[in-house]
């Protein structure tokens, strides 16, 4: 009988073989992606409905084939083998090529969906890439396909079927299966099924109105101000208290603001910022699936950490400073400084370069060369108006056990906020960071069992404590001195 042979380092060091299922799931999820580039440069298809549904099954499915044969077949624990020296992970050649195709996506979803195929009513019917997702949004809304609902769409399925793959990757670590079981729920009932169903259900034949505000992105419960940062927008206050939108536009008006007035901040002061980032959030959902296989690339240099601090507070307080203003001149029924109304001075700028350019095209499509957490490290104002609560008013905490601590930088290698875990976990001081959004993976590839994420007393939780190491110091004059 043969029995199969493990390796139980923490970097196995041979080259690990795909077998025959490996393969046809791989090839599976690749031919997936295969229907989505043939729409793209305009490959006639005779059944999109057919096409779409094959595409994206092809690739939920393919993906957990692929999975189950990676992890299934060898120990639980961690699994980070080879990362370093594989090209799609290491900044090499596939990960440039990967940067380059998410951002060029990027690109055109943004500012010129045109090429994707859109059309906008006047214009004739969708071709290419948008035109094999109308009979998916004819089916929730009744209207054609936008760039938006493609996008939606695709973000969705991508969580989904990385998601599974993050689950059977770490299937040991009880934390990690539910918070991306979480992750997925979240974005597929709160950001997809409900807003569109609530855009079909509201949708208004002669003038598309209703259809359009009660969207995947206004209906998205959890997407709160400041990341919602047009809540306060005129447009969107009188769209909320409009009668044809009643009682929907009230309810949605009313939950914006107590979400992150009242509820963020008693919920951070419990758990941390955690419940948000690694939870519900849709960008942090997309980080932590789609891009774990680049969590390794952020940067934990010093300097980094310095720019991160002035960055992601800076469009905080721009944030702050365009909403008081906005709202001002709602108030004082007035829309303009200087002869330019409010949305061309603050607006439009932001949606054009932190909205579009950073959050969409940096954010994700820098993931495999500058890591997974680039946005939400940098620039996400929600990040930052959570992570003043957890650094300063929170219960959350990382504890650590110094004297179980070898020092093998699993902890902070994998660290997607770039934080130096390892310096905290060698002093047994706690982990107390404001951008630190508790996914856990620095206590999942802790080979000793140092890390542990924690609610407590909020007395001490910064203090470290002292680690005994041999030759720093005498032993006996430390004792008698205490």
């Amino acid at each position: 009988m043969s029995t199969k042979e493990y390796s139980f380092s923490i970097s196995n060091p041979h080259r690990i073989e795909m077998g025959i299922i490996q393969r046809v799931g791989l090839i599976m999820a690749l031919l997936g992606v295969s229907i989505l580039f043939l729409a793209w440069f305009g490959i006639n298809v005779p059944n999109s409905t057919i096409l779409l549904t094959l595409s994206l099954l092809l690739i939920v499915i393919g993906t957990t084939i692929y999975a189950r044969q990676i992890y299934l077949n060898t120990p639980k624990g961690i699994k980070n083998n080879h990362i370093w020296f594989n090209t799609l992970s290491n900044r090499g050649i596939l990960g440039w090529f990967l940067a380059i195709i998410l951002t060029g996506f990027y690109v055109l979803l943004y500012w010129f969906p045109e090429y994707l195929g859109y059309r906008s009513g006047s214009e004739g019917l969708n071709q290419g890439l948008i035109a094999l997702f109308d009979p998916l949004s004819y089916f929730f809304k009744g209207t054609m396909a936008s760039q938006w609902f493609v996008y939606g769409t695709l973000y969705t399925v991508l969580i989904i079927a990385l998601g599974i793959k993050f689950i059977y990757k770490y299937r040991h670590n009880r934390y990690q299966v539910i918070r991306t079981f979480a992750v997925i729920i979240s974005q597929t009932a709160l950001a997809y099924l409900i807003p569109e169903i609530l855009a079909g259900l509201n949708y208004n034949d002669s003038t598309n109105a209703r259809g359009e505000y009660l969207g995947w992105y206004d209906a998205d419960l959890k997407n709160a101000w400041p990341l919602d940062y047009d809540f306060f927008n005129e447009w969107h206050l009188d769209a909320m208290q409009a009668e044809a939108y009643q009682p929907l536009g009230m309810a949605f008006l009313v939950w914006g603001i107590i979400f992150f007035l009242v509820l963020t901040p008693i919920i951070t002061y419990f758990v941390g910022k955690r419940w948000y980032c690694s939870w519900v959030c849709g960008c942090g959902g997309l980080a932590e699936t789609t891009g774990d296989a680049f969590r390794h690339l952020s940067s934990k240099k010093l300097s980094a950490w310095k720019l991160e601090r002035w960055m992601i507070h800076g469009v905080l307080v721009l944030v702050f400073i365009m909403t008081t203003v906005t709202l001002y001149g709602y108030f004082a029924e007035s829309n303009t400084i200087l002869g330019l109304s409010i949305y061309e001075y603050f607006q439009k700028p932001y949606g054009f370069l932190i909205g579009a350019a950073f959050s969409g095209v940096v954010g994700v499509g820098f993931y495999p060369i500058l890591g997974n957490r680039v946005w939400c490290r940098f620039g996400c104002p929600m990040a930052a108006y959570i992570g003043l609560f957890q650094r300063f008013k929170s219960r959350f905490r990382i504890t650590t056990n110094g004297g179980q601590c070898i020092s093998c930088g699993n902890c902070s290698t994998y660290c997607e906020m770039g934080i130096d875990v390892r310096a905290y976990a060698q002093k047994g001081e706690n982990i107390i960071r404001s951008s630190c959004v508790g996914c856990g993976i620095c206590s999942a590839v802790c080979p000793r069992g140092v890390l542990k994420l924690e609610n407590g007393p909020l007395e001490n939780r910064i203090e470290g404590k002292d680690i005994l190491l041999g030759n720093d110091v005498d032993l006996m004059e430390y004792v008698n001195n205490k």
